[in-house]
C-alpha cells in the first residue's frame, strides 16, 4: 500500500501546501462592519413600469406585446394628444420594468442607479431613452422618478438572413438615473438599542464580536443574544448620538470562525476549500474507464453475372481501455484537504476526477466539512 506520506515526498508541490496550512488557518482580523448588518441601516427595492423610446427599429412588435400600446397611449394622453381610436405600428419604443435599491438614509433630491429590462419582445435597447417612470416600493407608494439614456450590456446586428448577438443587449442601467422623491420614515437618533446581525450565523464570531466590542468601551455594552445576533446598548456607550456609537463599533477587529466548507462547480471544474477542513483515515483509489463503440460496415458484392444483390453487413468494433489511475493511497488521519488536493494535482489527476473522489470520500464519512456542490 502507497501511503499518503510517501507520495508527498515525491511531490513538490505537497510540501508548500503543508508550509502554507498553519498559515491559511489563522483567519486575518476583520472589521464588524464587514461582519455584520446593523438592524434598521437597510435599503428597500424599488419597482417601476415604463416605457423606451428613440430605438432604431428594435422595439416590441404592438401586434405581439399589446401592453406597449397602451402605455404609449397613456402617456401621450397625459401630454395633451388625444389617440383614442387610432393605432400605432412603431419599431421604436418598448415597455420595461424598472429597478432599484433606495439605499438607507437616502434624503428627498438625491439619486440612485437604475436597471432597465425589455419585458416585450424588442430586440435591443441600445440608444434607447427611458421616459419618466414612478418606481414604488412594496406599500405600493412612489419614492423614485427614473428617466435617461439606457446604456446597454450588449449588442446586436442583424441581416436579412441571419444575424449576431453579443451580451445581453434587452436590459442596461442609467447611472444616477433615478431621483429620490420621498424618504424612508426612520428616526434613526431615537435608539437605546441596536441589534447586530451577522451576514453568517456562527457562536463563536458572535462571542468574539461581543467581547471586543466590550474591550473597546471598558465596560459591558454589548450582549450575543444568539449565533446570529449581538445586541449593543447605545446609552450606556456614553456617545453622543447612535451614529458616534456605530461609527466607532463598525472598524473594531474581530477575527471571525469559519466553517469548515468546500465548494465544487461541477459546470467548470471550480474547486474551493477551506482552511479548516479535515479528513480521516480513508484509503482512495481513482481510475478512468473508457468505453470506445467505433461501427465499420463492409459491403458485400455478389458475384459477376449473378442474379444477387449489393448487402451492407454492419460490423461494430467495441473496447474497453482503463487507463492507469492513482493506485489505493492511504491519507492519515486529520490530513488537511489542502494536502489531498495537493497530491492528487501531482500526479495529474483533473478537476473533475477530483470532484468525484471528493464526493466519495464525503460519501465515505471522511471528509468533515460541509460540501456544498453548485
Amino acid at each position: 500500500m502507497i501511503t499518503f506520506r510517501s507520495l508527498t515526498r515525491l511531490l513538490g508541490a505537497f510540501l508548500v501546501a503543508v508550509a502554507l496550512a498553519p498559515l491559511l488557518a489563522n483567519a486575518s482580523p476583520i472589521r464588524i462592519k464587514d461582519l455584520v448588518e446593523f438592524d434598521g441601516v437597510r435599503g428597500n427595492d424599488l419597482v417601476g413600469y415604463g416605457l423606451v423610446v428613440g430605438l432604431n427599429g428594435t422595439g416590441d412588435g404592438l401586434r405581439n406585446a399589446p401592453f406597449t400600446e397602451e402605455i404609449m397611449s397613456n402617456i401621450l394622453e397625459r401630454l395633451g394628444v388625444n389617440v383614442t381610436g387610432e393605432q400605432f405600428r412603431p419599431k421604436n419604443v418598448a415597455a420595461v420594468l424598472v429597478t432599484a435599491s433606495l439605499p438607507p438614509f437616502a434624503r428627498a433630491g438625491g439619486k440612485i442607479d437604475i436597471t432597465v429590462s425589455a419585458i416585450g419582445d424588442a430586440k435591443s435597447l441600445l440608444g434607447g431613452t427611458l421616459v419618466m417612470t414612478p418606481l414604488n416600493a412594496a406599500d405600493g407608494q412612489i419614492y423614485a422618478v427614473a428617466q435617461g439614456t439606457i446604456i446597454a450590456g450588449g449588442v446586436s446586428a442583424q441581416g436579412d438572413a441571419g444575424g449576431v448577438v453579443q451580451g445581453v443587449p434587452t436590459a442596461g442601467v442609467i447611472p444616477s438615473g433615478a431621483r429620490v422623491e420621498r424618504e424612508i420614515a426612520f428616526d434613526f437618533t431615537a435608539l437605546n438599542s441596536l441589534r447586530l446581525a451577522l451576514r453568517e450565523p456562527d457562536f463563536t464570531t458572535a462571542g468574539r464580536i461581543e467581547k471586543a466590542i466590550n474591550r473597546d468601551f471598558g465596560r459591558g455594552v454589548a450582549v450575543m443574544l444568539d449565533a446570529g445576533t449581538v445586541r449593543l446598548d447605545i446609552t450606556a456607550t456614553r456617545m453622543p448620538s447612535p451614529a458616534h456609537a456605530l461609527g466607532r463599533v463598525e472598524n473594531i477587529l474581530v477575527e471571525p470562525e469559519r466553517k469548515a466548507r468546500v465548494v465544487v462547480d461541477q459546470a467548470s471544474g471550480t474547486i474551493v476549500m477551506g482552511a479548516d477542513v479535515r479528513i480521516s483515515r480513508v484509503a482512495v483509489s481513482q481510475g478512468n474507464l473508457t468505453l470506445k463503440i467505433e461501427e465499420k460496415p463492409i459491403v458485400v458484392q455478389p458475384n459477376p453475372f449473378s442474379d444477387g444483390q449489393t448487402v451492407v453487413v454492419p460490423r461494430t468494433d467495441a473496447q474497453i481501455q482503463e487507463e492507469p489511475g492513482i493506485g489505493l493511497a492511504e491519507v492519515r488521519p486529520g490530513t488537511s484537504l489542502s494536502e489531498v488536493i495537493s497530491g492528487l494535482n501531482a500526479l495529474g489527476v483533473s478537476p473533475r476526477d477530483m470532484i468525484d473522489i471528493l464526493k466519495s470520500i464525503k460519501a465515505a464519512g471522511a471528509l468533515h466539512a460541509e460540501f456544498v456542490v453548485r
